[in-house]
């Protein structure tokens, strides 16, 4: 058991080990760039192909107008911090869909859709920049890749991790659907774990803080959400921590990001 833990630790240092943007917490990449992309793509292409576009003008130019801010202000950051090669991985385009689903989402590759039924919950551009701040943040993070590498050693175990790193084109494109979530009748939000969805929230907080928004506002956005419709819990919050945990850890954080990154 020794050896083959020893081989699996030796595999993953060679197939990628990463660290994520402003948290720096060291995560495994088994899976390029390049195949992410590739398989998020198709995803995306077809599920937009099928998608009835919001035909709201103004809900439009807002996603539209936060989105790119939010996009610029993430270039700003990977920039400055000597990620400037990480950019070329991004095409953004913003995306609003005739869904009464309370939902959004950010591809690999800075494809966004967000669904009409979660407007009604956004009065303000700073409040939509909460929800697209924490989208933007799970595509920098690269935690679609992080969920399939975790997946690839689920699927392949340790004695066998070897042949699944040097060959994993067939594999990505199983667990895509999976991964992705796109086009499931559960909707298209992305089933990250909770770990993953602090992370975002951390992450979203700073890159719309970065790109002027006001974060002070996350905490009444996911007060409301946390109400949902009816009392119930949303289909976007179905995988989140629980809301008093999101609520307080958002509070905690927030003092540090606008010294940090706000405006001076």
């Amino acid at each position: 058991m020794k050896k083959v833990a020893s081989l699996l630790c030796a595999l993953l240092i060679l197939a990628g080990c990463s660290s994520v943007p402003l948290t720096g917490r060291k995560q495994v990449l088994l899976v390029s760039d390049q195949e992410v992309l590739s398989s998020s793509l198709t995803q995306y292409n077809d599920y937009i192909k099928t998608a009835k576009k919001s035909a709201n003008k103004s809900q439009n130019d807002m996603v539209t107008r936060v989105g790119k801010k939010i996009a610029a202000a993430t270039e700003t950051y990977l920039k400055a911090n000597g990620m400037e090669n990480e950019i070329k991985n991004f095409k953004w385009e913003f995306n609003l869909v005739k869904d009464p689903q309370v939902n959004a989402f950010c591809m690999p590759g800075g494809k966004i859709v967000v669904y009409e039924g979660l407007l009604p919950l956004v009065s303000s551009d700073d409040e939509l920049a909460v929800v697209l701040g924490h989208e933007v943040a799970h595509a920098v993070a690269k935690h679609s890749n992080e969920r399939m590498s975790q997946q690839l050693m689920t699927q392949y175990g340790a004695a066998i991790l070897g042949a699944a790193v040097s060959n994993k084109s067939t594999a990505v494109q199983q667990m895509a659907n999976t991964v992705y979530g796109v086009g499931s009748q559960y909707g298209v939000m992305l089933p990250f774990s909770r770990k993953h969805e602090s992370e975002a929230d951390y992450m979203g907080l700073v890159f719309m803080t970065m790109a002027g928004y006001n974060p002070d506002v996350a905490v009444n956005f996911w007060q409301k959400m946390s109400a949902g419709k009816g009392g119930a819990t949303p289909e976007f919050m179905s995988t989140h921590p629980s809301d008093s945990h999101r609520i307080a850890d958002i509070q905690k954080e927030l003092p540090g990001i606008k010294a940090k990154y706000g405006k001076k």
